[in-house]
């Protein structure tokens, strides 16, 4: 502030050299012209914004001017004592604590900003979930207001069927499955078949196949059941859609396994919610995006696109942990630093993980 005053005064002082050395048509004509642009810019702005420094400068220079012209000047003595009331208002004020939540950290703004740009069809709940993952515990609402301060819309929150609720009591032992197709490059369809369970949220491919006989789809049955038999889970109840490609000899093999098969009602898809889901999941995660040439390279596909989202991908039923890692928590993270941050590109590019780095 002194030295930005310094300069002023010294500028002002030259130019008052440079007017005494004029004449006085000159200095009348000069003194008319800006009289008038004054009056133009006070028909536009009502209070000036001055600094202290321009304050300083037209208070010294108020005084070389002679009391009957003080009058035009909108510097007034109720400016000069508002002034002085404004300096002993911030002579006498003290610093005080910051009320309310903490602020948020900038390396935190930066991280939730760059998440969004990376991934723009994530909302605010999946952008929480993928820094739960990285261990940086924060409340989805924090997210939320970062997304919105920077112009950034959140996602809708999606209001829907609670069959997770009305499930949780039984969904250790619920395993749903569902048949969903895929069109190939040369309009080839293929059916693939998809299991998931409900406690953990693990979803296995079953298998793909052009035609879904009755033979090809006991043979899937059987597996399911080997693979289940091995890993000591027994499934109380099997729900599938009224699908004809589930044959009889279909249910018949889970019925021998001591599962009861629960078909849900007719054009009720709501009825078998969370299978439903998975599969729109993997249609806009991944098939949606690319040309599926044929089984080989949609077996490919899936198989990544399941592990990453077996292995990786949060789910708010699981406290925004992976399904194959539901009980366990990433370490807490203290600093957060973006440039820690690693991304991990699945799929050619269509899905990012994100860990920080040691």
């Amino acid at each position: 502030m002194t030295l930005s005053f310094l300069y002023r005064a010294f500028c002002r002082a030259l130019q008052l050299m440079r007017l005494i050395c004029r004449s006085n048509v000159d200095l009348a004509v000069e003194v008319v012209m800006l009289r008038h642009e004054v009056a133009i810019l006070r028909r536009q702005v009502r209070r000036p914004a001055l600094e202290p420094a321009d304050r300083a400068v037209l208070a010294g220079l108020a005084r070389l001017l002679p009391r009957r012209r003080r009058g035009r000047f909108f510097v007034q003595p109720a400016t000069l004592l508002r002034w002085h009331r404004e300096l002993v208002a911030k002579r006498w004020t003290y610093p005080h604590g910051r009320s309310g939540r903490p602020a948020i950290a900038t390396g935190t703004t930066a991280l939730v900003l760059r998440l969004a740009k990376e991934n723009p069809t994530w909302g605010y709940r999946h952008i929480h979930g993928e820094l739960a993952t990285m261990g940086i515990v924060m409340a989805p609402s924090r997210v939320w207001v970062i997304l919105k301060r920077h112009g950034i819309e959140p996602s809708p929150r999606r209001s829907g069927p609670t069959w997770a609720e009305l499930l949780s009591a039984q969904a250790k032992g619920l395993m749903p499955c569902v048949y969903f197709h895929v069109d190939t490059v040369l309009f080839k369809r293929l059916y693939v078949l998809l299991f998931i369970y409900h406690d953990s949220r693990f979803v296995r491919i079953a298998g793909i196949t052009r035609n879904p006989v009755a033979d090809w789809v006991t043979q899937q049955a059987r597996n399911i059941s080997m693979d289940l038999a091995v890993q000591t889970k027994s499934v109380k109840f099997l729900i599938r859609d009224r699908d004809t490609k589930f044959t009889a000899s279909f249910d018949t093999v889970f019925v021998a396994e001591g599962t009861r098969v629960i078909k849900t009602p007719i054009r009720a898809p709501r009825a078998n919610a969370i299978c439903e889901r998975v599969a729109g999941t993997i249609r806009r995660e991944c098939l949606d995006r690319m040309l599926i040439l044929g089984r080989r390279h949609l077996e490919a596909v899936l198989a990544e696109h399941v592990e990453h989202y077996n292995s990786h991908r949060p789910h708010r039923s699981l406290s925004q942990r992976p399904p194959s890692t539901p009980h366990t928590a990433p370490s807490t993270i203290g600093n957060i630093a973006t440039a820690r941050l690693r991304r991990i590109v699945c799929l050619g590019g269509f899905i990012h993980e994100h860990k920080m780095a040691a």
